[in-house]
């Protein structure tokens, strides 16, 4: 069979649906379909005249059969295709015989993403390749970066902490010389790895992210458009990635373990990089100012209410002493809410917040402006190294989640739809970071 034939029979039985872009649904005019290119990874649920597809696989095996068998078997398919109006018993699988033409040739007669095997395993060999160029650091705290390949002569010009990353420029008696954030410079290479030992250790220390790039994005409970909603993420939220498939992603949220579509999150790989000197001193600064600026503020805020319309409420100026640090008098405010219900996209201690809403306005009451957004208080204050090190009042961030410690061991949050806000042991989910605004 020539190409041309193997075309319009692919071109035939996709001409056979019509997708409608919301919902991804495709109705036929038949009233029953029982096969429609199972292999080629197309699922559907049978109704009395609709077939829902929830997405094609995006890897179809690319090598072609030129015999005889696969002749007959896809001349047979198309005549049963094109000559039953009421019933179409089977489509025969195309999954051995689609060369690359043909899935150019379905992508744009459906609209959908078709990818070969052979694409799939090149981008994994071109990620393995340029784990291959990094130099990770293997050290309890951190190895310093010298402007030269020796510890007499080399002035420290910045510091690569441990697990963090810098790209490979070329080796000179044991050192490496790297380039990571805005530091270049050379680091001893009996504390760092690189080359093939740098690949696994990349996906260990790396965090896979997907950023959401749609107003509100569905997290189901299965790869599948028809599972059921398990909650919901705003747009920019950053969700980390448990495992990759077929045109979904697996992630964490508070409800649970779910499944959101590639075509609505970016994904990126995050490192850590070095810190320049200047960077460092900048920063320390600037941590320093921050926390004088929200002390002064807190002290100078008792005419703030609880910003709930409430009287029932105590102020945030009632929990902020003399004897107790600032941090602590946010973590006792934050627990007089703890009841009040859960609303997406609310900011409302008492009629209702989200979590990243919650934080917010807690901390508004301390002269403190936050996002409204779990991802962006990632990077907001100080960072704490680790659950082990926190303070009451300090910011909790999971993934596409936050919450404020309140000490002991313990978390108030606005959690679910369901729970509201509530208290919570901090560690029953993984902690991507503990930030300090005070």
């Amino acid at each position: 069979m020539n190409k041309a034939t193997m075309r319009f029979a692919a071109l035939s039985m996709a001409a056979a649906v019509t997708f409608i872009t919301c919902d991804i649904d495709a109705y036929a005019s038949s009233n029953k379909v029982t096969t429609v290119l199972p292999q080629a990874g197309i699922t559907y649920a049978l109704g009395s005249n609709q077939v829902s597809l929830s997405g094609l696989q995006e890897t179809i095996e690319t090598e072609v059969a030129e015999s005889e068998e696969a002749t007959a078997s896809v001349s047979k398919s198309t005549a049963e295709a094109a000559g039953s109006e009421n019933t179409v018993t089977n489509v025969t699988p195309l999954a051995s015989t689609v060369t690359d033409s043909i899935l150019s040739d379905i992508q744009n007669a459906t609209g959908a993403v078709v990818k070969s095997t052979q694409v799939a395993e090149e981008e994994v060999d071109e990620e393995e390749e340029m784990f291959k160029t990094l130099v990770i650091a293997q050290v309890h705290d951190y190895v310093n970066v010298r402007d030269l390949p020796s510890e007499e002569d080399g002035e420290i010009i910045g510091k690569l902490y441990d697990k963090s990353v810098g790209t490979f420029i070329e080796e000179e008696d044991g050192w490496y010389k790297i380039q990571s954030g805005s530091v270049e410079g050379y680091v001893k290479g009996e504390y760092c790895v690189t080359g093939d030992e740098a690949v696994d250790l990349a996906k260990e220390v790396g965090t896979r992210i997907a950023t959401v790039n749609t107003t509100t994005l569905k997290v189901r409970g299965g790869p599948s458009l028809d599972a059921e909603v398990l909650g919901l993420v705003p747009i920019e939220d950053q969700l980390v990635v448990e495992e990759e498939m077929d045109g979904w992603v697996k992630v964490s949220i508070e409800e649970g373990d779910g499944y959101v579509s590639l075509d609505y999150v970016d994904l990126s790989t995050e490192f850590v990089k070095a810190e320049s000197k200047a960077e460092e001193e900048a920063r320390l600064a600037k941590e320093r100012a921050a926390r004088e600026a929200a002390n002064k503020a807190a002290k100078s805020n008792t005419s703030k209410s609880s910003g709930s319309g409430s009287s029932s409420y105590n102020a945030a100026s009632s929990y902020t002493t003399a004897t107790s640090s600032i941090g602590s008098a946010v973590a006792q405010f934050a627990l007089q809410f703890v009841g009040n219900p859960y609303v997406y996209g609310g900011t409302s201690l008492t009629n209702g917040a989200d979590c990243s809403g919650f934080v917010m306005s807690v901390y508004n009451n301390f002269g403190v402006s936050l996002p409204h957004s779990s991802g962006g208080d990632r990077s907001v204050g100080a960072a704490v190294d680790g659950l082990a090190n926190a303070q009451p009042g300090d910011i909790i961030c999971y993934s596409g989640h936050v919450a404020i410690y309140i000490g002991n061991g313990q978390i108030v949050h606005a959690s679910t739809a369901k729970t509201g806000i509530k208290v919570s042991d901090a560690g029953y989910r993984t902690i991507l970071a503990v930030r300090r605004i005070f």
